[in-house]
């Protein structure tokens, strides 16, 4: 005679329950291992409130420490200005502007110059960076070129730039461009070159056509580097906007500075520097959501 042990010789019942039994222990299990949505919502909500937080107060301790070194005269005032003194400058300039030109309008037009460099730069570096990774024609022709010209600092075209296109707008948008592309083709090349081999063999088992490829399985794995190129591009491109305002510009948040640090107005000086950092930061802040809503995927298993 069978044992009763034997889960074959058990009644239907019995092993039913036990089967259903074990099913709700191991969902259980699994919903106990892994958070919710509401959890890990909550959880995202609090790690944002503390970012925050952090962000506040590190910023009302340097404003502390720059109030206490001003009280204190280690540096003249006419060196090293309050912050009530740049406060009052940041008033002035958004009632009077400086040197005839509004406030409004130097930030707008010094958006608009780095916006156009910007794009510029995007649409040529990410394609030719693109193209570089997969032809092998192509790197050789222009890996040369883009090594020329990279270790060039963009002030050292500044004088060229200038006499064949003037002072007008062009130059400052090409510097701009001239500055960035080089990081955006190296970056999205070496994107398409980390793109992992076992991705392509399976698209190819799959039966994936040549642009299916590209674009379902290249394209996706070298975003997240592209994107780090178009972030390390952004701070170089400022640097460039404000280097081409400081020597060839009537207008502009480096002409400003520049504009008012020759007028002895240092107040004016710190509150463009200002400037010029919130709105590196806002852009900044623009691609790292552009990544987000196209990258959904980087940083997660």
């Amino acid at each position: 005679m069978a044992s009763l042990a034997d889960p074959l010789t058990r009644p239907e019942s019995s092993r039913s329950s036990g089967g259903t039994t074990s099913t709700m222990a191991s969902v259980t299990a699994a919903g106990a291992a892994e958070p919710s949505t509401g959890t890990r919502g909550r959880t995202s909500i609090l790690t944002r409130l503390r970012a925050g937080t952090t962000m506040v107060v590190v910023l009302l301790v340097a404003v502390v420490a720059w109030w206490a070194v001003t009280a204190l005269e280690v540096f003249p005032a006419y060196a090293l200005p309050s912050p009530q003194a740049v406060a009052g400058a940041f008033g002035s300039l958004v009632e009077n502007g400086f040197a005839g030109r509004s406030l409004f309008e130097s930030i707008g037009i010094s958006l608009y110059r780095l916006a156009l460099g910007f794009v510029l730069a995007t649409v040529i570096g990410i394609p030719v960076g693109i193209a570089m990774a997969r032809i092998v024609l192509v790197y050789r022709a222009v890996d040369p070129i883009v090594e020329f010209f990279r270790p060039v600092p963009p002030l050292a075209y500044i004088p060229l730039l200038v006499v064949w296109f003037g002072i007008g707008e062009a130059p400052k948008v090409v510097l701009i461009a001239v500055g960035t592309v080089p990081i955006i083709i190296i970056n999205s090349m070496s994107g398409v070159r980390s793109t992992p081999p076992v991705r392509l063999r399976v698209a190819q088992c799959l039966g994936a056509s040549r642009w299916q490829m590209f674009r379902r399985v290249i394209l996706p794995s070298a975003l997240p580097e592209i994107f780090t190129g178009l972030r390390v591009a952004n701070g170089v491109a400022w640097t460039c906007l404000v280097a081409a305002e400081l020597i060839a510009a009537q207008s502009g948040l480096g002409w400003m500075v520049q504009s008012a640090g020759q007028a002895l107005r240092v107040e004016v000086v710190i509150a463009g520097i200002i400037l010029i950092g919130v709105f590196g930061y806002a852009t900044e802040l623009l691609i790292r959501l552009l990544e987000r809503l196209l990258v959904p995927w980087k940083g997660k298993a």
